[in-house]
């Protein structure tokens, strides 16, 4: 009995290289059916304001798969990217990506004689990419960058199980901790408490600055790596310039409930058209899509024929030896056919035999809500209250101070995240929004009511873009101090 999944054509380039690997599923036998949905830039233009009309959306769900081909998103329409909504709607948290070097795909590494094998898994539906964005003022832009402990445990468990099944024996986590002391800060910390469950497994952590300098001088450090979603974006990218582009950059994202396996490249939409596409990163997630449906013998024998192929020489024009012409779509699949059973001299993939294909996925009768710890004690200690104005630091503390209630007092006024009252320099350049810290006095009591009030009376005399409590956590402060408090 075969097994459906949804299948998604893409946009650009998308539609020949669907069709250039669903040929080779098929000469090799692969025991797929597919449903093909609606989804991308046609429907975007056509009124669906989410890229996918509402068959597509309930296809995938039933079906708990979709491999899908490029994507463009109009640029300039105020709509949402297609491929971060889907993983971000369907819970896919997990985005992993394996790189690795292959024969006939010539790098600086590669004519080095330095072998890259190593997995980057990303977080992938939290961070800067809730996509949460205001204007304060005419001048001030603000994102909210959403870290939660549930979706970083989902994601580092998830790549801890993930070493373990490949049979790495090192997990590195890459942060920016040592700025973002309470989002990345968690990440981190729930790194190390996860790690605790797998011993057999060297765990370590490295600041993403330092990991970016390692990898493009040190790849072989390396063997898994997981990171933010920002930070993951970039990290992969630029691992994906170390085994010679994102046309050989496997990707998949993986949910409990449904899972998306895609090539991450654009449309390339100056090539559309022409045939002459190089379909290897859309192989390349197909085959890890075989893997995770427990088709691992198909998988392998898929690689093992595109390994061979490319240790022959055989090539599209983006990559390869300029000696030897290079071939279109088709006739790049069908060098992958013809050489099915065959292996490379280096790097053949040992068949496994195949798995139970995975059962179909849950389907939720309400949204999942996640509460790690429900027991925390919470303490309400005091307020920041973001305002916009263009007078000088004191001119507002004698404002705030005028409005005080007996329970508070002003601690610190900041510009940009550097303490500019009570103590400063002159030479703090500002912006026209400021934050005002509003702390409770000692032995007393506050509410919600009473700092909310603080914000109402400021109202008077600025314009208040914004107010974030200040929260003590099982005794543990919940906010950072400005530059220079």
């Amino acid at each position: 009995m075969k097994t459906k999944i949804a299948v998604a054509k893409g946009d650009g380039i998308g539609p020949e290289i669907m069709a250039a690997v669903l040929r080779i599923f098929e000469a090799a036998n692969v025991q797929l059916d597919y449903e093909f949905v609606e989804m991308g830039k046609s429907y975007f233009d056509a009124g669906h304001s989410t890229g996918m009309t509402a068959l597509a959306k309930e296809t995938i769900e039933r079906l708990g798969l979709l491999f899908k081909g490029p994507m463009e998103t109009p640029k300039g329409k105020g709509v949402k990217s297609i491929n971060v909504t889907a993983r971000k709607v369907w819970n896919t948290y997990a985005n992993q990506r394996d790189f690795r070097s292959l024969n006939g795909v010539d790098t600086v590494f590669s004519k080095a004689g330095i072998p890259i094998n190593l997995t980057i898994v990303r977080e992938n539906i939290e961070d800067t990419y809730g996509g949460i964005e205001h204007l304060l003022t005419n001048d001030v832009a603000v994102g909210r960058r959403i870290i939660t402990r549930p979706g970083s445990a989902q994601v580092i468990r998830y790549a801890f199980e993930m070493a373990r099944r490949k049979g790495y024996t090192k997990l590195a986590c890459g942060h920016k901790a040592n700025i973002m002391k309470l989002t990345d800060g968690m990440f981190l910390e729930t790194f190390y408490e996860i790690a605790r469950e797998y011993p057999d497994i060297e765990s370590s952590d490295i600041i993403v600055d330092d990991l970016c300098m390692k990898l493009v001088s040190r790849p072989e450090m390396f063997q898994s790596i997981v990171l933010t979603n920002l930070q993951g974006d970039i990290v992969s990218d630029l691992c994906a310039g170390l085994v010679g582009g994102l046309g050989f950059a496997p990707s998949a994202n993986i949910g409990d409930n449904i899972s998306i396996f895609e090539a991450v490249h654009g449309t390339a939409p100056d090539i559309a058209g022409r045939g002459i596409a190089n379909p290897t990163a859309l192989l390349l997630s197909g085959i890890s899509m075989l893997r995770y449906l427990g088709f691992t013998t198909a998988a392998a024998t898929i690689e093992n024929s595109l390994l061979y192929t490319l240790e022959q020489g055989v090539h599209t024009g983006d990559f390869g030896d300029k000696a030897i012409p290079s071939v279109n779509t088709e006739a790049f699949a069908d060098a992958v056919i013809s050489n099915l059973g065959k292996t490379p001299a280096k790097g053949a993939v040992v068949g496994q035999p195949d798995m139970e294909v995975k059962a179909n996925h849950d389907h939720p009768s309400k949204n999942k809500l996640t509460v790690t710890n429900a027991n925390t004690k919470e303490e309400m200690i005091g307020v920041d209250v973001f305002v916009q104005s263009n007078k000088q630091p004191n001119e507002l503390a004698e404002i705030a101070q005028r409005k005080l209630i007996d329970n508070f007092h002003l601690v610190m006024i900041s510009n940009r995240g550097t303490q500019v009252w009570p103590t400063g320099s002159i030479f703090t350049e500002l912006v026209n929004e400021y934050r005002m810290r509003f702390e409770k006095k000692e032995g007393t009591d506050i509410t919600q009511k009473e700092i909310l009030h603080i914000a109402a009376d400021l109202s008077e005399d600025f314009k208040v873009c914004s107010v974030e409590f200040l929260m003590k956590f099982d005794g543990k402060i919940g906010y950072t101090l400005a530059q220079g408090q």
